[in-house]
């Protein structure tokens, strides 16, 4: 659905209405197109900045030279301008180190580009020797979180990546995507690398799951058949499931992606034994499993029927676990595979009238947490995805009122596509990922709601 008053504050005329009435500017997104490429950074230039003691710097600045980016030691002189930066916090010690945070980013920020990207690394509080250390590292994501807000408005995005000892050698597939084009929607977020998960045999970072089989559930609309053309540009052959009702549309998608279709409701008794049969003897097995399937049945709990409750509760989370149990009982699940799991904001935060919807999402949160570690020693990676308001079918049945007030309650503005769920979906179904997991990730343009 387009977004009128993004497009009339972008007018000539009206654009200057809405300025002087003060009134947010909602900022052009740049998103990426397509497959990824061996060099995603290329004709882009990033501010590379660090502490003394710190540990991730050189494999940072491989990175992105690796990635095509032109690397520049510090802020650039006036009036040049910087497309990204990235800063090695892992050496902070204590509080008069944070001071350096501020020497780095003070000058920096005036002479960002539109949507430049802002990648900062802190270490692991958890291995720091003191806890003044720790309190430093942590200090961090306060400054991070803030910093995206204050330059979200040219749509620029800021993350943070905890830094594990020895996880620095896992940074390539996470800096390639915080600092690119991808991760347009992606603002304000923190996440763990590690070692907790055994490394694949190889990490390619482009055409990144060729030869890989995917299943992605509630793949006929919006965010699940973005994810499956994503994935499919990758390189993964793609299984689509949806319900038999979405069999059309269920259809297109599978025929768009060059995959194939599997109408069935999860919820059907043996449905899950089915899905991991089919895969096994189909194809050998299943390394990304993408968990979108979902529905709403909003009402106030005093409102809301048995039904409502039991069919949301149904959907979103016992065919979760059911289908998982029965991947892992058939051995359908492969070594080094990645299991992505949609939650949402509404299960960080909660949300009016869905006390049955965020249970669910929220459940799927503390799900990865535990799941994760149990498959760490096969390779296998498990995150979850938090969406926040996303331009899709359902943005048009919404109220006025409701619709604007999702799209301008984040840092960017606007409204996420589907096209910025899939990103992150597909990063993380990468072997590039291997230092996550365990995650929940928001690709909510940092909302406010929960924040």
């Amino acid at each position: 659905m387009a977004d009128r008053f993004m497009e009339l504050a972008h007018h000539r005329v009206a654009g200057r209405l809405i300025r002087a009435l003060g009134l947010p500017r909602p900022p052009v997104l740049a998103r990426a197109g397509g497959a990824w490429q061996e060099q995603p950074l290329l004709g882009s230039t990033v501010a590379v900045g660090t502490t003394p003691g710190s540990f991730a710097t050189r494999a940072v600045r491989d990175v992105l030279s690796a990635g095509g980016a032109a690397v520049r030691d510090g802020a650039p002189a006036e009036p040049a301008t910087v497309d990204g930066a990235a800063f090695d916090a892992t050496g902070l010690t204590g509080p008069s180190d944070a001071r350096r945070l501020y020497d780095f980013f003070h000058p920096l920020v005036p002479r960002l580009a539109q949507n430049a990207r802002l990648l900062v690394l802190a270490a692991d509080p958890d291995q720091a020797g003191t806890p003044a250390a720790a309190a430093a590292a942590r200090g961090v994501e306060g400054f991070v979180r803030s910093l995206a807000k204050e330059v979200g408005r040219r749509g620029a995005t800021a993350n943070l990546a905890y830094v594990a000892r020895g996880g620095e050698a896992r940074l390539a597939g996470p800096a390639r995507f915080f600092c690119a084009a991808g991760s347009t929607y992606v603002s304000g977020q923190a996440v763990h690398v590690t070692e907790a998960v055994r490394a694949p045999a190889s990490v390619p970072l482009h055409s990144a799951l060729r030869g890989k089989v995917a299943l992605v559930t509630g793949a006929a609309r919006g965010i699940g058949a973005a994810t499956a053309e994503r994935l499919a540009q990758e390189g993964a052959r793609v299984v689509c499931l949806d319900v038999a009702a979405a069999n059309d549309a269920l259809a297109a998608t599978a025929a768009r992606v060059g995959g194939e279709a599997l109408p069935l409701d999860l919820t059907a008794p043996g449905a899950a034994t089915r899905v991991a049969t089919t895969l096994r003897d189909g194809h050998g097995g299943v390394d990304v499993v993408v968990h979108n399937a979902g529905i709403t049945r909003d009402r106030t709990l005093a409102k809301m029927t048995r039904d409502e409750w039991d069919q949301v509760l149904a959907v979103n989370f016992e065919a979760i676990v059911a289908l998982d149990d029965a991947l892992l009982a058939a051995g359908t699940l492969r070594d080094e595979g990645r299991l992505v799991y949609l939650s949402s904001v509404s299960g960080v935060a909660g949300n009016f009238g869905q006390t049955n919807y965020a249970a669910t999402k929220a459940a799927l949160i503390g799900y990865v947490t535990a799941v994760a570690p149990r498959l760490a020693p096969r390779g296998v990676c498990a995150n979850a995805v938090a969406p926040g308001f996303i331009e899709t079918g359902m943005v048009a049945r919404m109220p006025f009122v409701m619709r604007e007030a999702g799209r301008r309650l984040n840092s960017l503005s606007q409204g996420g596509q589907p096209q910025d769920v899939a990103e992150l979906v597909t990063f993380l179904a990468s072997p590039g990922a291997y230092g996550i997991t365990g995650a929940t990730i928001r690709v909510c343009g940092q909302s406010l709601v929960g924040a």
